[in-house]
């Protein structure tokens, strides 16, 4: 079984993790990797509820006339107190926290109630397992940068504490690739943050959008 992660397209705002819609930017992106995927014989579309995944997971299903489901385990990391605050806010607030964060010492969860890399994977692995359950062979799901970490950090068995190791920018509308063995229950990572249907095209990059945890200056 294949299973295709798309980071969800560019959100029409920088504040931290606000559940709002796709920018034009980030409809674009959505019109871009759903032609792509036409290719890959997808019998599903799954999308986690948040606006964001909803409408892009809807743009790449208008490509491929797939049965449509919505899942809240696929939802991206609880920000706990940081959720809504800008940039400045952020480093303001939250300065010793994101350094602590950078260094990748400890998996610390999200200030004030928020998740951490194990509770995210966690919740989405079981959504992920029952993916596998399924008849269907080739599945897109629409999820977030957290939740793409988090699915590889705990599919290698790695140090929960790593999983800001995978990708310092995960793009918006990327393809990350998990196939599942049915025979010997295992999961292969296949790819990870493909984004080559943006090639030419640098404006999409994630380099272009502030926000985001890599974004904020905490010297």
């Amino acid at each position: 079984m294949n299973i295709y992660l798309i980071r969800h397209g560019r959100q029409n705002s920088t504040l931290c993790n606000v559940d709002v819609e796709l920018s034009p930017e980030g409809r674009e992106q959505a019109h871009y990797v759903g032609k792509r995927l036409r290719e890959y014989k997808i019998e599903a579309v799954y999308s986690s509820q948040l606006i964001r995944a909803v409408e892009t997971a809807d743009i790449i299903n208008d490509y491929l006339k797939k049965p449509r489901m919505i899942d809240a385990r696929w939802q991206e990391a609880d920000f706990g107190g940081m959720t809504g605050l800008s940039n400045a806010q952020l480093k303001q607030k939250y300065s010793a926290f994101l350094k602590q964060r950078a260094r990748m010492e400890k998996d610390i969860p999200y200030p004030e109630g928020g998740e951490n890399c194990e509770m995210v994977f966690h919740r989405s692995y079981k959504a992920l397992m029952d993916l596998t359950r399924t008849d269907y062979e080739n599945v897109c799901v629409v999820t977030h940068g957290g939740v793409i970490r988090a699915l590889m950090t705990g599919i290698l068995g790695a140090d929960y504490a790593r999983w800001l190791t995978f990708g310092r920018q995960i793009e918006n509308c990327s393809i990350s690739h998990i196939m599942y063995d049915e025979a010997m229950k295992t999961f292969h990572i296949e790819r990870l943050n493909d984004y080559a249907h943006f090639e030419g095209k640098d404006y999409l990059m994630r380099k272009h959008f502030g926000s985001g945890f890599f974004n904020v200056d905490t010297k």
